[in-house]
């Protein structure tokens, strides 16, 4: 098995805001792996704030290499297994993953939903996410896209205003994210107005490690409180459990499609509501997202739609927010370009 990567810079179609920074490219890594007949993509966009660069991933993909070529084959949950040995970062790992998923559905001629024994007869509708701006620039973002789900980015002194600023041009449904940027008490006298607005949950209002905060939170909010900072790995999934009502999985944060499989598993034994939310990435990573659509409640995979112009083919969405499955296996993701770098 051979292994491939290419870098891209995406370039958004609006700049992007939240509580922290501030951004109108994303820079991403593509991993392909290759058995000479099928090829598999994955992909790990960078994060200043997890201190993630295209530098690191690439320097760990080159040390990863030898161990994958002599990797003799097994299931992808076998491969996640030789990639937690290497010392790689879970963004690179989740590249990795994420690719060998992708390789390995189309190696046994079948989409990984099917492949995990799912259906597609219930399925979320992922949000569309607002950045923080002014409330000028916000409304016009909303207006240009009509959806019926938004997700808000929040982290001002004045939150509740732009609110019910955003309130009176749509009725779809809210979800508000604070990125860490609220206080304890903040948050429970914002989830009173927001209810109000229509708001149906908050992501992450506290920085990740206030957990004596967030549980006064958790019993105070009359808005359900979703994990994401706060819930990176799989041992963050019972913590989450006494702390909020829901965890959003990041497949970067946590290494891939094979660890996020067994977060939900977990969550769902521990009553918790489910998420799987995206970091700005292309199609590729977008597509691998869709096959866990089945088991979440909640889905924020809008990355590739936040882009100017993509860099591969796989799911997709139609205007009325209705999710389309490639024809292909795996996730169902072939590059635009083609994806010929030296090995």
């Amino acid at each position: 098995m051979e292994l491939y990567t290419k870098t891209f810079t995406l370039e958004l179609a609006h700049s992007f805001g939240i509580s922290r920074e501030r951004y109108d490219t994303q820079e991403t890594l593509i991993a392909a792996l290759s058995d000479g007949t099928h090829t598999g993509f994955g992909e790990a966009t960078t994060n200043p704030y997890y201190g993630v660069t295209l530098p690191a991933m690439l320097s760990e993909m080159e040390a990863a290499r030898p161990a994958i070529r002599n990797f003799s084959g097994g299931s992808p949950e076998d491969f996640h297994t030789l990639l937690c040995t290497l010392p790689i970062s879970p963004f690179s790992r989740c590249a990795l993953d994420l690719a060998y998923n992708d390789l390995y559905g189309k190696q046994k001629g079948q989409p990984l939903w099917q492949l995990w024994g799912t259906t597609l007869d219930r399925l979320p509708v992922s949000n569309y996410t607002i950045g923080l701006d002014t409330p000028e620039v916000m409304v016009s973002k909303m207006l240009e896209k009509p959806w019926p789900v938004y997700k808000i980015k929040l982290g001002t002194q004045a939150d509740v205003a732009l609110v019910t600023e955003l309130r009176r041009h749509t009725d779809a449904v809210f979800r508000v994210d604070a990125n860490c940027a609220w206080t304890a008490q903040e948050t429970i006298d914002n989830s009173h107005a927001l209810k109000e607005l229509g708001v149906e949950f908050i992501e992450q209002p506290l920085p990740a490690d206030a957990w004596d905060a967030m549980e006064r939170v958790q019993h105070a909010s009359v808005l359900p409180i979703m994990a994401d900072e706060s819930c990176i790995v799989e041992a963050d999934v019972a913590r989450c459990a006494l702390h909020f009502s829901g965890i959003n999985i990041k497949l970067t944060k946590c290494g891939g499609l094979t660890p996020a499989r067994r977060m939900i598993r977990e969550a769902r034994s521990l009553g918790l509501k489910v998420m799987v939310g995206c970091m700005t990435e292309s199609t590729v990573g977008i597509s691998a997202i869709a096959q866990l659509l089945p088991q979440l409640d909640y889905v924020d995979m809008d990355g590739a739609m936040l882009l100017r112009s993509d860099i591969a083919t796989g799911v997709r969405f139609t205007d009325a927010a209705e999710i389309v499955y490639p024809e292909g296996n795996g996730s169902g993701v072939a590059m635009l370009e083609p994806f010929t770098p030296v090995p």
